[in-house]
């Protein structure tokens, strides 16, 4: 079954450019991710950042299982579906917009400013955020589907799995990187809650768009 995996090379090239532009373009991931790098510092973002990775494996065993042609064929479950994730959304992007301006401008120091979220926390905001994508749904389905062969192995699939997997976790936690360097951390400074409430904005617009006809 394994002979000849060169075969197998052409799917995997595809899927990790068309992942790749997906994962680049802004999104409720990006979202929460900057959102925690500017609220809750480097550490909060990479944990976050690990957990929208691991929720991609969510995606690829639904895919596999055949689950979400279900979601797909069924337009109410994806609806409502598509209402619980866009509640989610409002949720913590009202959350995000209510962040409040420093007491005392200028006294305190950046790394003081930062609020204190915990790993776990983090991770779930993360994992709740991608897994309750309805987007990230079609994204897989669709990549499953066309991308990939239907007599390719469930094994290889796995991998093709694995990979986006790490590849996001990868892309995120290197954006956390970027975002709470000493530079950006600098540029942000006390005006960190004007970005927490833009990042508030983006979300409701993002649940939004969930709901709206196309």
């Amino acid at each position: 079954m394994f002979d000849n995996l060169s075969q197998y090379w052409l799917e995997f090239i595809t899927i990790a450019s068309v992942h790749l532009l997906a994962v680049a373009s802004p999104g409720p991931d990006f979202a929460i991710v900057l959102k925690h790098s500017i609220s809750f510092g480097r550490r909060a973002a990479i944990v976050t950042s690990i957990g929208v990775g691991m929720a991609i494996l969510i995606h690829v065993a639904y895919s596999l299982l055949g689950i979400g042609i279900l979601i797909k064929t069924t337009p109410l479950l994806f609806q409502i579906f598509s209402y619980v994730a866009a509640a989610y959304l409002l949720y913590i992007g009202w959350g995000a917009l209510k962040s409040p301006a420093p007491s005392k401008a200028g006294e305190l120091q950046p790394e003081q400013a930062v609020q204190v979220i915990s790993d776990g926390k983090a991770f779930a905001v993360g994992f709740l955020t991608n897994g309750l994508n309805p987007k990230a749904t079609l994204f897989f389905l669709s990549i499953f589907a066309v991308a990939v062969a239907p007599d390719t192995p469930d094994l290889i699939k796995l991998g093709y799995g694995l990979y986006l997997a790490v590849a996001t976790g990868i892309w995120f936690c290197v954006l956390s990187l970027f975002l709470s360097s000493k530079k950006v951390a600098g540029f942000i400074g006390e005006n960190g809650y004007w970005f927490d409430r833009i990042m508030g904005v983006v979300l409701i617009l993002l649940a939004i768009k969930l709901v709206m006809p196309v």
